[in-house]
């Protein structure tokens, strides 16, 4: 094998999470689109709902055509094509869905505009089949979690900066509350989209990055633990069900929150926006915070890293917002709360299943407290549900595709097909919150969700070493 096993190749890691940028850079901007579509054809708020709708149910009608195709195949398509083209036939399908917008706005078509956006997140299935198993393969394994987390951090980026440029491009200012626009001028940041789709897309071709990674392929021969399917493997079928509670606590926390802060505290509509980007930011500052072993084996920078990383990421929460005019005194208090994030990075010492299981028990207590108390305490207490959800992704896919070999894009492409949690978990905390006619105890359904993710973390780790993968061995002395 190549030195690319013993650090991380930033060649190829680089152009590859662009394409992870322009995830979050497009789901975040659906939040403009929303108010943009409902007063344009005059929708209900439950008619609107449906460009979530159809840009969640996408990442699963992807990963269902994947598997046909592969099934016609004989043979797992993204092993046939190689990841490389993998992931240029994901830009191009989403670069074809930004076309639509052109169509969808001259002739003011709501359906030919939610077609756009379910075209592009098809691409983005099949994108994130590919590129997740990318980012954990460009390196060695032990930090494979860490390059994901990166990566992540870098979708966040895409997640604060998505909304304002888009606002910007629509109403010529970034505030969303202005919604005095044409449709038409939806045009102009898609069109632009759909070019940055194929550029990244010829970049990909043309980069160093593998067709089929030395990490993946290495595990073909290993004929003791290869089955015939992905299927087959208890960490996978359990990692399913864990990305789906993870992606659908991380999303309805966030989606159930303006309603508790406007019923419970009685939050005008307008303030409540720099909360929401707090929530979201505070995955940029888990994810920068989880990243830092990626970047060097020094362990006097990586400790340093540990505390500086963060706050650069909080940082950047404060200028976006101030830039946007909003007060930032409320939010200096929130430093003293990554400081627990910090500790609990510390104390997880790289290791993934460890990492899942302190920060699952985190983020029980941290609806627990914002669940038995009352004004910013509480907000505060929801908000940093988004530290301790921060870096579960990249934990729950490490551990569900260890070990899966030539089955890891098959894998893989379940675990997508589980993104559709995000609307699913939403919607029950919301009919919970209706049944008991009351927000903030619904947030027990969030409770339930780090529940399973911290049995997973238990769980997995003696799947793992029955399997011959430990973590913590690989960490310390190699593999």
């Amino acid at each position: 094998m190549s030195v690319d096993s013993t650090k991380t190749n930033w060649g190829q890691f680089i152009p590859l999470v662009i394409v992870f940028f322009f995830w979050g850079f497009v789901a975040a901007s659906n939040d403009i689109l929303i108010p943009v579509f409902k007063q344009t054809f005059n929708l209900t708020q439950g008619e609107s709902q449906l460009v979530s709708l159809a840009f969640y149910i996408a990442y699963t009608v992807g990963s269902l055509i994947y598997m046909g195709i592969s099934m016609v195949l004989k043979q797992d398509l993204v092993n046939k094509i190689g990841y490389k083209n993998g992931l240029a036939l994901g830009l191009a399908i989403s670069a074809l869905g930004t076309l639509l917008f052109y169509p969808a706005a001259n002739n003011a078509s709501f359906p030919l505009m939610l077609s756009g956006l379910f075209t592009v997140a098809l691409g983005f299935s099949l994108q994130q089949t590919v590129a997740n198993p990318l980012a954990i393969a460009l390196g060695p394994i032990t930090t494979g979690s860490q390059r994901l987390t990166m990566a992540g951090g870098i979708n966040n980026l895409g997640t604060t900066i998505g909304p304002l440029i888009v606002s910007f491009a629509i109403f010529g200012a970034a505030s969303s509350s202005n919604t005095s626009m044409s449709i038409e001028s939806v045009k102009i940041p898609y069109l632009v989209l759909g070019l940055a789709f194929l550029l990244v897309a010829i970049l990909l071709k043309f980069s160093s990055i593998p067709d089929r990674p030395a990490a993946i392929v290495e595990e073909e021969g290993d004929t003791k633990n290869s089955r015939s399917s992905a299927l087959k493997y208890p960490q996978l079928i359990l990692g399913m069900i864990g990305i789906f509670v993870y992606v659908g606590v991380e999303v309805s926390t966030a989606s159930n929150l303006p309603a508790y802060m406007e019923k419970n505290l009685g939050f005008l509509t307008k303030d409540i926006a720099p909360y929401i980007s707090l929530y979201w930011a505070s995955l940029m500052i888990g994810r920068w915070t989880g990243a830092v072993e990626a970047f060097t084996d020094n362990m006097s920078t990586q400790k340093i890293l540990r505390f500086v990383a963060p706050y650069i990421a909080f940082g950047v929460f404060l200028f976006v917002n101030a830039v946007a005019e909003h007060d930032l005194t409320p939010f200096y208090v929130y430093a003293l709360i990554i400081l627990v994030l910090i500790g609990a990075d510390i104390a997880s010492k790289g290791n993934p299943a460890r990492m899942l299981l302190i920060f699952s028990i985190l983020g029980i207590l941290a609806l627990f407290v914002g669940m038995t108390t009352t004004g910013m305490t509480s907000v505060y207490a929801f908000t940093s549900v988004g530290l301790f959800c921060s870096t579960l992704w990249p934990c729950i896919f490490t551990l569900a595709i260890s070990g899966l070999g030539k089955h890891t894009s098959q894998g893989s492409s379940f675990l997508i097909m589980m993104i559709m949690g995000g609307g699913i978990v939403s919607w029950l905390q919301g009919f919970v919150a209706d049944e008991i006619n009351n927000i903030q105890y619904s947030y027990i359904v969030g409770v339930l969700c780090f529940a399973y993710l911290a049995f997973y973390a238990y769980k997995v780790s003696g799947i793992l070493k029955d399997q011959g993968i430990n973590f913590d061995k690989k960490i310390s002395g190699g593999h």
